[in-house]
């Protein structure tokens, strides 16, 4: 016992200083582990708020059109009978030509009616003799009534021959013109200008009185036949009664509205010249439930042909203190038709609208906007919560959807630019 003694204290006294060696250790590895989860939890920079193009909407007038579909017509069509009959000698024009008014375009055999000519000459000839005759005769008994030589009948009588014999050489002048018409009938001729159809008879045809030989049709200026549905006129005279729509001019003396015409044709194109309407029904039409209407169009060098099938643009009228946004605004939601609106704290709002129309790529709103109020254009595909916030720009309506937002990529290479010197710091 008296030995152990010195052992106890030895050991005793290495304790301490193991103790002090490690402090250091343990304090540096405690102070190390409550700064990790705060570098995890800082992570990286928050990115900036994603910019869009928006528009700020305003009340203006907005030019409006009117779209239907239509059939081009002449505008004068007839079709060329003969007038008498006969052998169809031959065609005197070049089916599908343009003719004028008075050209000839079939001969037809007139030995018949030159004899017909000839008769009635004789019989105007006859008559003559015969009226010749009969004045004579009253002549002659004159002096005899005076002399009381024949009775007061024979010498009515003769002179009652006379006036026959007047009133038969009138019949058979009559008869003669008529002869002469008819034979003037044999070459046909076209009745307007305009451009020729097939001739329905070959050379060397029988033809009799009123069969139809060709078509002409006048192209220049040319009709466009379309039809305005029932509903669609209802609402543009309620629309034009309270002031909404305010439509070109004033109703000519036809009914119908001075409306401006383009066409455009099957192929996309426009057709370059313009017309006008020149009729409107006042009836509705029974067989197609719409009102029949009809433009007149300059048609000079013949580029439209009848039967035709063509949209009618009816243009001319606006649309008064109408808010409009571009078409790519307008969203589909499940609602229906949405926009999203930035609030004055730069968030996203969405707002179901209702349209009616679109003019110059833009649709018309009559319902969910006010004006002043902003509406996104551009953006929805990084900005879509409702809520988010955002970076409005100005909206070029100019500029096609990927250059709307250049002026945003330039703007968001400063807020780069200045993290630029956090990540150096990050590293180290």
């Amino acid at each position: 016992m008296p030995h152990s003694s010195p052992v106890t204290d030895k050991s005793s006294q290495r304790w301490p200083l193991a103790a002090v060696l490690l402090l250091p250790l343990v304090l540096l590895a405690g102070c190390g582990k409550p700064d990790a989860p705060a570098a995890a939890a800082a992570g990286p920079p928050a990115a900036p708020p994603p910019q869009v193009s928006v528009v700020t909407v305003q009340p203006k007038d907005t030019a409006i059109t009117f779209e239907y579909t239509g059939q081009t017509a002449g505008s004068r069509e007839t079709e060329v009978r003969a007038r008498v009959s006969g052998i169809l000698q031959r065609r005197l024009f070049e089916e599908g030509s343009t003719v004028k008014a008075g050209a000839s375009l079939f001969q037809i055999d007139t030995a018949n009616l030159q004899t017909q000519v000839a008769s009635t000459d004789a019989l105007i000839a006859v008559a003559e003799a015969r009226l010749n005759q009969t004045k004579r005769d009253v002549a002659r008994l004159a002096p005899l009534i005076a002399e009381k030589a024949i009775s007061q009948k024979e010498f009515d009588d003769s002179k009652s021959a006379v006036e026959s014999a007047e009133a038969s050489i009138k019949q058979a002048r009559a008869q003669s013109n008529e002869a002469k018409l008819n034979l003037g009938y044999t070459r046909v001729i076209a009745p307007i200008s305009g451009v020729t159809g097939t001739a329905a008879k070959a050379d060397g045809s029988l033809v009799s009185s009123a069969d139809m030989l060709t078509t002409i049709v006048q192209v220049n200026p040319i009709y466009v036949n379309f039809s305005v549905s029932e509903g669609d006129m209802l609402k543009l005279n309620k629309q034009m009664a309270s002031g909404q729509v305010a439509v070109p001019g004033k109703k000519s003396n036809n009914g119908s509205v001075a409306f401006g015409v383009t066409v455009k044709l099957s192929d996309g194109s426009t057709y370059p010249r313009q017309g006008k309407m020149n009729f409107s029904s006042e009836k509705l039409n029974p067989a197609t439930g719409s009102f029949d209407a009809r433009a007149e169009i300059a048609n000079p060098d013949g580029a439209l042909r009848p039967g035709q099938f063509v949209r009618v643009v009816l243009g001319g009228a606006n649309r008064t203190q109408s808010i409009t946004v571009p078409q790519r605004a307008i969203l589909d939601g499940p609602m229906g038709k949405m926009v999203f609106k930035v609030t004055p704290e730069n968030t996203l709002a969405p707002q179901p609208v209702e349209i009616d129309g679109w003019s110059n790529g833009e649709w018309i709103v009559t319902k969910g906007l006010a004006a002043g109020e902003r509406v996104m254009v551009d953006g929805v595909i990084k900005a879509n919560k409702p809520g988010m916030t955002v970076t409005p720009i100005p909206f070029v309506a100019s500029a096609t959807p990927g250059t709307a937002l250049k002026p945003a990529a330039d703007a968001s290479a400063k807020p780069a630019a200045a993290a630029t010197p956090a990540a150096p710091a990050a590293k180290q």
